[in-house]
């Protein structure tokens, strides 16, 4: 794959891809083998997963291609992490809903897939509201594993985006534009 400038909106478009295959994939994957209501309704909800897994692997198809192609890029690398982060918050909080679902009272209030979901990304944001909290061990192992991950994916993403900043004011200074 060429490497190649993309505009703001495809960037946008880009994202808001990955975040609705992600949640499609999040809300529709079956955690367990009973498919709720008619033969419509489970086929409805198959249908809507199949789509955010496909939706999921060509765009991480995709992503891996351009940042090979174009791993200068800030932008591209941006995408990327982006895109990990989507599936990261994705894992955690269908393993956060799946752990309550197995072992209940691993968490304080989590009762449904959007709970799990609001935990991972307050966790993730590190706002941690409190009225959803890990209370069970494994509960807590889990929610540590996901802390250090967002802690390396900040470090990250600062990283990428400084590297980006000073190659491009690195580049101004030599050819004399500020």
């Amino acid at each position: 794959m060429a490497s190649r400038r993309i505009s703001g909106s495809a960037h946008l478009w880009r994202n808001a891809g990955t975040v609705a295959c992600g949640l499609l994939f999040y809300y529709f994957v079956p955690v367990n083998l009973d498919l709720p209501g008619y033969w419509p309704t489970r086929v409805l909800t198959l249908v809507a997963f199949v789509a955010g897994v496909a939706g999921l692997a060509w765009l991480a198809y995709r992503r891996i291609g351009q940042f090979l192609a174009a791993s200068r890029d800030t932008a591209h690398r941006v995408d990327g992490l982006l895109y990990l982060v989507c599936l990261a918050v994705l894992f955690f909080a269908l393993f956060y809903y799946v752990l309550q679902l197995r072992d209940p009272g691993q968490f304080a209030d989590l009762r449904t897939r959007t709970d799990a979901l609001y935990y991972t990304v307050a966790t993730l944001g590190t706002v941690g509201f409190g009225d959803i909290h890990a209370a069970g061990q494994a509960a807590r192992i889990a929610t540590t594993v996901q802390m250090a991950f967002d802690l390396v994916f900040v470090g990250t993403l600062i990283t990428v985006t400084s590297t980006g900043i000073t190659r491009r004011l690195g580049a101004a200074d030599v050819t004399g534009r500020r």
